[in-house]
């Protein structure tokens, strides 16, 4: 009996997403989804801050192994106010920025938010439905509302306007791990 040669089938190649932000929560957040979406992501929290520039990604970007389907994401709060200029000045990465802060997109598993807010009480609104909550740690409950009002809070990111008070583009994020994550399953 002879043997048959196996030809293996093209493996396609998922792209890393790089995401750059600035916090702990921010950090948190990220590593939940690469968790729940099993995603090569790789996460630069706190370490560029407010400093990020198209030199730091790419110096940064020059220790890890690249391909052209990576993506480079910028997480930011927009409540400083020359925030959005800057990355604005970052060629071929995408935005998510949050105005006035991250804690929004938490705050959107809950509730519309339509009208203009500060981050204070963002973090106030977000403590009132979520008594537990504290910046950088998600905890088993706010876990469970993540899961349980996903589809909600991603149609109301949706309708807020980009970059203005109250909005988020996490949704965006997001959007792009169920792309990879559908076209991975029908393969």
């Amino acid at each position: 009996m002879s043997r048959t040669i196996r030809i293996p089938k093209g493996k396609s190649i998922n792209p890393t997403f790089f995401v750059f932000c600035e916090g702990e929560t921010e950090e948190k957040y990220i590593c939940y989804l690469r968790t729940k979406y099993r995603l090569p992501i790789v996460i630069d929290a706190k370490v560029a801050g407010n400093r990020i520039t198209s030199d730091y990604i790419s110096n940064y970007k020059k220790t890890k192994i690249n391909h052209s389907k990576d993506k480079t994401f910028l997480i930011y709060d927009l409540d400083v106010p020359e925030m959005l200029s800057k990355l604005q000045k970052i060629p071929d990465a995408i935005i998510i920025a949050s105005n006035p802060c991250f804690e929004l997109w938490f705050l959107l598993h809950y509730q519309e938010q339509k009208s203009a807010i500060t981050t204070i009480e963002c973090n106030t609104k977000l403590k009132e439905h979520h008594k537990a909550y504290k910046k950088g740690i998600i905890d088993a409950k706010l876990k469970d509302k993540l899961v349980e009002k996903h589809d909600k809070a991603l149609h109301r990111a949706s309708k807020l306007k980009m970059h203005e008070n109250p909005s988020t583009q996490i949704n965006v994020l997001i959007q792009n791990l169920d792309e990879v994550k559908i076209s991975k399953k029908s393969e």
